[in-house]
This record gives structure tokens, sequence and C-alpha cells, in this order.
């Protein structure tokens, strides 16, 4: 089953979704055999690349709110991230433009490390207040990745794979893509935002029909009261 997500390492939503579709897909019973391409879409195309302010700050200043109102904004969003396991430190994130941080998941997709960069990304920034501007934190992760360090300093400091993001806005065009997180399965399906786990699920087992998969049994349980070979264990 094929799969495109378009999303953003700084949205708080795209983090959370990623989290529903994993859960869904191992309860769906189709661990592995989805296909997920990562598709650039920046929630803040315009946010300095430098000196960016804290997202306290950037918040009160684009809804002209108080610290007090912006933090009441982000509780909210924070006992959503906890529904799937997420924890989320409001207090020590930054915005980021994320530009050059996209480019580098276009490289790391060649190795089959996207998802996982992705992932890394997420966590640094929504659980440690990690600056995603810093190419200190950016390299940080492609070294814990095993991938070159050397040549991903190429990738930032120059701008290699601009051109996969302009497709990806393309490709968000043609699809009527306005926001983050969007899902789209077997191109027939589209889920826009952090839906809940069941929405998911519901939409895996519709994707999965096109596709011409079926769910993998999934056992729970610890097997122990059974009969077998003319034996019963109790």
């Amino acid at each position: 089953m094929k799969m495109e997500v378009f999303s953003d390492f700084t949205c708080p939503f795209c983090y959370i979704g990623k989290r529903e579709l994993e859960r869904a897909i191992d309860m769906a019973g189709y661990s592995g055999q989805v296909e997920i391409e990562y598709k650039t879409y920046q929630i803040g195309p315009h946010t300095p690349k430098k000196d960016a302010l804290t997202l306290y700050d950037e918040m009160a200043a684009k809804f002209n709110s108080t610290l007090k109102e912006v933090k009441e904004i982000t509780k909210g969003i924070a006992m959503r991230a906890e529904e799937v396991g997420l924890l989320y430190n409001f207090e020590d994130m930054k915005t980021a433009h994320t530009e050059k941080a996209h480019r580098l998941a276009k490289w790391t997709k060649q190795f089959g490390k996207e998802s996982v960069y992705s992932e890394e990304l997420m966590s640094g920034y929504f659980t440690e207040g990690k600056d995603l501007n810093d190419d200190r934190f950016l390299l940080k992760v492609i070294e814990n990745l095993g991938l070159d360090v050397e040549i991903a300093k190429g990738v930032l400091a120059s701008n290699d794979f601009s051109d996969a993001l302009d497709r990806d806005r393309y490709d968000a065009q043609q699809l009527g893509v306005q926001s983050a997180p969007f899902f789209v399965f077997e191109n027939r399906y589209g889920i826009k935002g952090a839906e809940p786990t069941e929405v998911f699920v519901r939409t895996l087992h519709q994707a999965a029909e096109i596709a011409g998969i079926q769910p993998i049994l999934k056992m729970v349980g610890d097997g122990e009261a059974i009969c077998a070979d003319g034996e019963c264990k109790l």
C-alpha cells in the first residue's frame, strides 16, 4: 500500500498525526505493508532563517495575545499530544525555517533513512527544544543515522534538493493540499489533520482493498490455555 504524507517538522499536529498513523498501521495489521513517502509542506515559509523567535513570542505577536493566552492555546495541543504518548515541551521551542532540514531529508531518502530522520527531528524539536535552524543539531542526527556528515554539510551549504521540494509543492497544489498534516492513501483517499486512530484504521482497510493486500494476523494473549496433539494444557 502506498501513502504520501505532507508534513513539516515544526507542525505539532504533524507529529501527533504521525503517531496516530503508526498506531493505526499496527492495529489494522498492515505493519511492513505500507510504503510511506514524505512530502514537504512548510507551515512557516517566511520564518527567519537566523535569530528566530521563541514559539511563545512568535504566537503572541501573530495573534496579538499575551503570554498567558498563548500558554492556554498550547496547553490544549500538549494534552492532545499526550493522548498518543508524546510530551511536548513548548517552553523551550523556537520557531524554525525548515527548508534546509527538508532538503537534507530528501538526501537521506536515497539511503532509506528519511522516516527515522523525520522522527529524530520531530522528537528533538517538540520534546527537547532543539533548534532546527542549527546545523550542528541536523548534522548530529545525520551522524547518529550512520550517514556521511561531510556530504551532509555540503547539502546544507548548497541548494541541493531544492527541486525535490518544488515538486512536493506542485504535488500539494495538484491535490488541493492547503494545510498539514495531510495523508494520501493509494492516491484515492485523503485525511486532513491528526484524526483519531479509528479514522486511520478505517481508511487503511479501504486503501488495502485497492492495493489488493490483506492484514497480517496479529497474535494476542499468551497462548497457554490450548489443546494440541491429544493433550490440553491447564
